[in-house]
């Protein structure tokens, strides 16, 4: 979670009294109290100090192999990074609004650690560039830690449906009894978007993989630097091409944020059901202990929160997509202090994914199935109409069309007689279309209708455990 600002600053330099050390040659007073707290971003960009001290790093190593700073500054910079990195991972590092942000924070605490030659570490680069840079590997290290979740979430899914790939349960649209299928093809069909969510987040990491880092401010540098060099030792595919777009772009971030969206509203579609099918009215599953809360007043209730907790959040990734592309919408080239902006809306996803996904993993690898009850349900609302119709086509030789009318005709006097399909006589059916024969009743009960559904991608039994074991394969 994002830490809150102190009301409080240590550093009387900057209380509104003394200039900042970054720029006091051109400003000769301080900052006012509000000022500090408004344009302050430590409190929530300290979280990126390992990317930011690995980009040092590499800047550092870079300097010195141009050239262009002295081995044993280089050396003591290289020394005072690995201590300040000690510090902030020991939690021992204070922190102070008054220096900003976590760029300022290192250099800061460099400069006390190794005095004159920390200052140089910031040749040929601006925090412009550094930034971008620490927000890129920031992003692409929660992409990386990611994807393991998504995987697992989808073993889950896979075995799940591996021991119902023979269960029977309605299949709905309009959220109405429309044909049936098997739990376990319904549950593959997550499978196949989470597959999806994943790639997506694959190709948003590859685009990200540029590195931003000797763009300076905005037109590159006069120094001669290697941005091969430090593309490499930092892992990145490639130096960014333009300096402008290099600390201008923050599509990668809303990249990012929309395919956490989509994520989280294919989340958000499983919950629903989740919470759907655990109701007394459906009572298709049951959720344990451990993803359930109770009553305060009714002893009875087993809630399920966590899945409504998962349905939710989706509005809020939804909202942080749509804050980043408003603060980005309206900037001209290259960095304004609007794109501060950018970096909570996308830590508050990354928190939040890091709940969403092992909250729903876990709750469907602990569900309890009610088979029955789903095969049940799955008789109902006439839901072989369409293998009744079907049925007409292949045996009958009828257009389609008629054989729809037909099965409506029949469909309406079930109800009728208040009854299902299969509860008609053949002389009932024959009353309506002369030529069906007692082997109709073949195509009626649900087992059967979804044994049918042989295509590609359908839903009987076979199928399901063909496209279980492509989905393995390709995992």
């Amino acid at each position: 979670m994002t830490d809150k600002p102190s009301d409080e600053t240590n550093d009387d330099s900057n209380n509104g009294t003394g200039a900042n050390a970054l720029w006091g040659g051109r400003f000769a007073g301080g900052a006012s109290d509000i000022m500090q707290r408004i344009n302050a971003s430590i409190f929530f960009d300290r979280r990126l100090y390992r990317q930011d001290i690995a980009g040092s790093r590499a800047h550092c190593n870079m300097l010195v192999a141009q050239g262009i700073l002295k081995a044993e500054d280089g050396h003591a910079i290289l020394k005072g990074l690995d201590q300040v990195e000690a510090e902030i991972t020991a939690g021992t590092f204070e922190y102070d609004a008054a220096k900003e942000d976590i760029h300022m924070h290192v250099e800061a605490r460099l400069g006390e650690l190794i005095g004159e030659a920390a200052g140089r570490l910031h040749t040929a680069r601006s925090r412009n560039d550094q930034v971008a840079l620490d927000f890129r590997l920031w992003l692409r290290d929660e992409i990386d830690a990611l994807d393991p979740a998504l995987k697992q979430l989808q073993t889950v899914l896979l075995d799940r449906a591996g021991e119902h790939a023979d269960t029977v349960m309605p299949g709905f649209t309009h959220l109405q009894a429309a044909q049936p299928v098997t739990f376990g093809h319904h549950l593959m069909a997550y499978v196949e978007m989470l597959g999806r969510d994943r790639g997506r987040f694959t190709d948003c990491r590859g685009r990200l993989n540029e590195s931003p880092l000797g763009a300076a401010a905005l037109a590159g540098t006069s120094f001669p630097i290697d941005r091969q060099a430090t593309a490499h030792a930092l892992g990145f595919d490639r130096p960014a091409a333009n300096s402008m777009d290099a600390v201008a772009a923050r599509d990668f971030a809303m990249e990012y944020l929309a395919a956490a969206a989509i994520l989280s509203v294919h989340l958000s579609r499983l919950a629903e059901e989740l919470v759907i099918w655990a109701s007394a009215q459906f009572n298709f599953i049951s959720l344990g202990d451990g993803f359930t809360t109770g009553s305060s007043i009714m002893p009875q209730k087993r809630n399920p929160d966590a899945a409504e907790l998962v349905r939710a959040k989706a509005g809020r990734v939804i909202g942080d997509l749509n804050a980043l592309m408003v603060v980005m919408k309206g900037l001209p080239m290259t960095y304004s202090k609007d794109m501060q902006e950018d970096k909570e809306p996308v830590f508050e996803v990354a928190d939040t994914l890091t709940l969403t996904v092992p909250a729903m993993t876990g709750m469907i690898g602990d569900l309890a199935v009610n088979v029955e009850v789903m095969e049940a349900a799955a008789g109902q609302g006439f839901a072989t109409a369409t293998d009744l119709a079907d049925w007409l086509v292949r045996e009958l030789g009828l257009p389609f069309r008629r054989a729809h009318h037909v099965t409506g005709s029949l469909v309406k006097l079930a109800e009728e007689k208040a009854v299902d399909l299969d509860g008609l006589s053949l002389a009932d059916m024959q009353a309506v279309e002369g030529g069906i024969t007692e082997a109709v009743f073949a195509v009626l009960g649900v087992r059967n209708s979804v044994a049918s559904r042989t295509s590609h991608g359908g839903t009987a039994p076979s199928q399901v455990r063909a496209a279980i074991a492509a989905a393995r394969s390709r995992l």
